[in-house]
């Protein structure tokens, strides 16, 4: 089978001339895989990191005041209001070249964090000041009559927060975090620029070497739209899990 698919592909390339090495050259195929592999990873973690920072960021905000809060916001006023690429740089170049070296086997100096360590710290501080916006605002949807009810019964604003409140403002807070995490899904191509081996970077490398630009570029193209797609499903599909019956944007206001 496998051996057929092989042999399509290599007709395909030789009749039509559409070049897709990926399906029936090896070495291709190999990297191409390894750099998709780079790819999820990297957008599984940035989309964990990005998330546990944009709700600790946003509990922050709303709980307390003074420096802290200050802090978060100015976090979060940096990060969005300046390029992706430019934290990449920043933290890879910058920060990067004044942390400790360690030494490999052979002796050589090693970096402690790499480039796709890098790439993980930047996308995650990235997203993460979009989510903190987000479950903000899906704290401010949360009418002040749940949290007063939780007055009432005995708790504490931070008891009533984190039991009541919060738990609310997740699900206000689902439509807006699929967009983020939709534009982290695309952002993470701009990993390529720390030599990140991500799908982009892969991709370029066999495009070099085969000449097959425009075969690269449409299957890469349907590759992230894929992504996208699978993360917007994944993203309903919890929403759905954690749906209260009778609770949405017009029943709980």
């Amino acid at each position: 089978m496998i051996a057929d698919l092989q042999s399509f592909f290599r007709e395909l390339a030789n009749d039509h001339g559409i070049n897709l090495t990926i399906f029936y050259d090896a070495f291709d195929f190999e990297r191409f895989l390894a750099g998709f592999g780079n790819t999820l990873l990297l957008i599984l973690l940035s989309a964990f990191f990005s998330i546990l920072i944009g709700a600790a960021g946003a509990a922050v905000v709303t709980l307390k005041k003074g420096p802290v809060a200050a802090l978060v916001n100015g976090y979060v006023a940096l990060f969005r209001n300046t390029p992706l690429i430019v934290q990449m740089y920043f933290f890879y170049f910058a920060i990067g070249s004044i942390m400790p070296v360690t030494r490999s086997e052979i002796g050589l100096p090693q970096p402690l964090l790499g480039s796709f360590s890098w790439a993980v710290i930047a996308l995650s501080l990235y997203a993460g000041a979009f989510n903190v916006e987000t479950f903000r605002a899906g704290i401010g949807a949360v009418h002040r009559s749940f949290e007063e009810a939780a007055l009432a019964l005995g708790y504490s604003h931070r008891q009533a927060f984190f039991s009541v409140t919060a738990p609310l403002a997740i699900r206000f807070s689902f439509a807006s975090l699929a967009n983020n995490l939709v534009d982290l899904t695309k952002a993470t191509t701009v990993a390529y620029a720390i030599g990140v081996a991500e799908l982009l970077y892969v991709s370029n490398q066999i495009w070099s070497d085969s000449l097959n630009t425009i075969e690269m570029m449409n299957v890469m193209l349907l590759i992230y739209l894929a992504l996208t797609a699978v993360v917007v499903f994944i993203i309903n599909r919890v929403e759905a899990a954690m749906r209260l019956p009778g609770f949405g944007l017009g029943d709980g206001q």
